[in-house]
C-alpha cells in the first residue's frame, strides 16, 4: 500500500514508533473494529480508533443523545441533542479522519442479533451499558471466535480485560453467572466521573491497536482502576476449565438469556 501525502502527515508520529512503523500501519488502514456502544467508554474509543487509522469502525447503540450524557461522553455536543449516538459517533469520525469507513447500527444488541453485528469485523470492543448484554458479547464473541476487549466503569473507578477465545480466560472464568437485572450500581444511580471514563476506554483503544499490530496485551490479567487513589491493580485469572462457555465454545441456550437480557439499565 502506498500512503498519499496526507496520510504520511497524520499518521507520521504512528509511523515513527518502531511498534508501528509503515506496514503496522498498512495493517491499522486494513482492519475492522466493532465498538458496542457509543457513550462513556465508546467515546473516547472511538476517537482514538478513529484517530489511528483504523480503516473501518463499525458502532452498535439504540440510545440517543441526552444533556446528562455530555460530562462524559465528549465525542457528542449540545448541537446533537436527541441525535441518535450512532450518527453523531459518524459525524465525529468524518470530522476527524476521513480515511476511516464507518457501519453504524441503530439498535440495540440482543440474543438474536449479536452473531449478525459482529460478523465482518476484526476484533469487538465491548463499552455496554449493563452487565447482562457485557456477558451476553463475551459469550458470542467465544463462540465466535472474535477477540473481545471488555471495560466496565461506575463512579471513579472500573476494569478492563482482553479475552482472545481458545488461547485466554474469558469474562465468564472470572464470574461464571450471568448477573442479573438491577445487579450492581449504575452511573444514574451513583454518578460516574468522566475523565475516569476516558482512562479505562484509552486503554481499550490501545489494546485494540496492539492487537492487530501484534503487540503484548492485557490477557488472563483483570486491570482494576481506582481513579480516587489513583492506582491500577492486577489480578491474574486463568482458565476456568468448568467455564460455563469457554470450556465448550459455545453461548448459552436462548432459554438461560430469556430472563436476564429482557432488560435495561
Amino acid at each position: 500500500m502506498e500512503f498519499n501525502e496526507e496520510q504520511i502527515l497524520r499518521y507520521s508520529r504512528n509511523i515513527a514508533l518502531k511498534e508501528i512503523g509503515g506496514k503496522g500501519q498498512e495493517k491499522l488502514l486494513n482492519s475492522s473494529i466493532l465498538v458496542c456502544g457509543a457513550g462513556g467508554l465508546g467515546s473516547p474509543v472511538i476517537a482514538y480508533l478513529a484517530a489511528a487509522g483504523v480503516g473501518k469502525i463499525g458502532i452498535v447503540d439504540s440510545d440517543i443523545i441526552h444533556i446528562s450524557n455530555l460530562n462524559r461522553q465528549i465525542i457528542h455536543s449540545m448541537k446533537k441533542l436527541e441525535v441518535s449516538k450512532v450518527e453523531s459517533a459518524k459525524m465525529f469520525i468524518k470530522n476527524l479522519n476521513p480515511d476511516i469507513k464507518v457501519d453504524i447500527h441503530y439498535e440495540r444488541i440482543t440474543i438474536d442479533n449479536v452473531v449478525g453485528i459482529m460478523s465482518g469485523y476484526d476484533i469487538i470492543i465491548d463499552c455496554l451499558d449493563t452487565l447482562p448484554l457485557k456477558f451476553l458479547m463475551n459469550d458470542a464473541c467465544v463462540e465466535a471466535s472474535k477477540p473481545l476487549i471488555h471495560a466496565g466503569i461506575v463512579a471513579l473507578g472500573g476494569q478492563t480485560l482482553t479475552v482472545i477465545p481458545g488461547k485466554t480466560a474469558c469474562l465468564r472464568c472470572v464470574i461464571p453467572d450471568t448477573p442479573g437485572c438491577g445487579t450492581g450500581p449504575t452511573c444514574s444511580q451513583v454518578g460516574v466521573l468522566g475523565a475516569c471514563v476516558g482512562v479505562l476506554g484509552s486503554i481499550q483503544a490501545a489494546e485494540a491497536i496492539k492487537y492487530l499490530l501484534g503487540l503484548p496485551l492485557n490477557t488472563n490479567n483483570l486491570l482494576i482502576y481506582d481513579g480516587l487513589l489513583t492506582t491500577f491493580k492486577n489480578i491474574k485469572v486463568i482458565i476456568n476449565k468448568n467455564c460455563p462457555v469457554c470450556s465448550k465454545g459455545k453461548m448459552l441456550s436462548p432459554e438461560e438469556y430469556h430472563i436476564t437480557f429482557a432488560c435495561r439499565d
